[in-house]
């Protein structure tokens, strides 16, 4: 982080100095309001993460804010395809097997996609469908036209979209109003052989809902990078389930993160230091 601030034409300084803050310590949130009691002249904080829930009560109006939004969407939205492509192809059944197994699978190709959330990770998703000529449909908040996207509509609409899809991804910000946004009802409306991935938080899904579904085969299976709770216990129902693939919050590791947050910390203060907007503004009213 230091020499990315060097880098973008930034001092690294003390804190009574410094005119903006890059928070590095993104599980303590607590310690950043220490922080900024101490320092109430800091102008703007750029933060680590792309979500922003656990920093929602210290943002304030004073200061500028800016987060990570956008700045892992390639690895993320790699990690989202990979277990969308590994549930519709029977491979988490596969690799649990001791014995050769009769064919099975659903073929992407030419399929069906809906995608919850209009953000960087569904940017890249679009990109990274295209080969797969399947026909997409995003979810969000704001519609507008998105290139790859065949079909945008607002969240009011969510339930229209999941009858027919062959891969739903859920690649949202959390706020109140997306917490449990799949529920049972959601669930009851998405075809049998299909697959639910969820890249962005656990808490999008009502576990319990989705651990019935899975074990009633009302969905054909989960790809799950994250998990409410999280991490998940040992012993869970998800772990066993042969038609549910959980992997550790991992589509973005430490090692892909540091070069790319790197990047963002450099774009960002040199753009401050010329007085241009910043990439990746907080909007507390919307949560993200």
């Amino acid at each position: 982080m230091a020499a990315a601030i060097t880098d973008g034409g930034g001092l690294v300084s003390p804190l009574a100095e410094a005119h903006a803050l890059v928070w590095g310590a993104p599980a303590k949130p607590q310690a950043l309001v220490d922080v900024l009691e101490k320092a109430p002249h800091l102008k703007w904080i750029q933060l680590p993460w792309a979500g922003i829930e656990p920093y929602i009560d210290v943002i304030d109006d004073d200061r500028l804010w800016t987060c990570a939004k956008g700045v892992y969407a390639e690895p993320v939205a790699e990690l989202a395809l990979a277990l969308g492509l590994c549930g519709l192809r029977g491979i988490s059944t596969f690799v649990r097997a001791s014995s050769w197994q009769g064919p099975a699978g659903t073929n992407l190709q030419g399929g069906r996609v809906t995608i919850i959330g209009g953000g960087g990770i569904t940017e890249v998703l679009l990109s990274l469908l295209v080969p797969f000529d399947a026909h997409v449909t995003v979810v969000r908040n704001r519609v507008r036209p998105m290139d790859g996207a065949d079909v945008v509509v607002e969240s009011e609409h969510l339930h229209n979209t999941l009858p027919g899809a062959d891969l739903v991804i859920l690649a949202l910000a959390l706020t109140p109003e997306t917490e449990g946004i799949i529920s049972a009802d959601e669930l009851r409306l998405m075809e049998s052989h299909a697959w639910l991935v969820n890249v962005a938080r656990g808490r999008h899904v009502v576990t319990d809902d989705l651990v019935s579904a899975l074990q009633a085969g009302t969905i054909g299976g989960a790809g799950l990078d994250v998990t409410e709770p999280e991490p998940l216990p040992d012993g869970h129902p998800l772990w066993s389930l042969p038609n549910c693939i959980v992997t550790p919050h991992v589509g973005n590791t430490p090692e892909m993160a540091q070069p790319l947050l790197a990047e963002r910390i450099t774009a960002n203060v040199r753009r401050w230091a010329h007085g241009e907007p910043l990439i990746g503004p907080v909007d507390r009213s919307l949560g993200y």
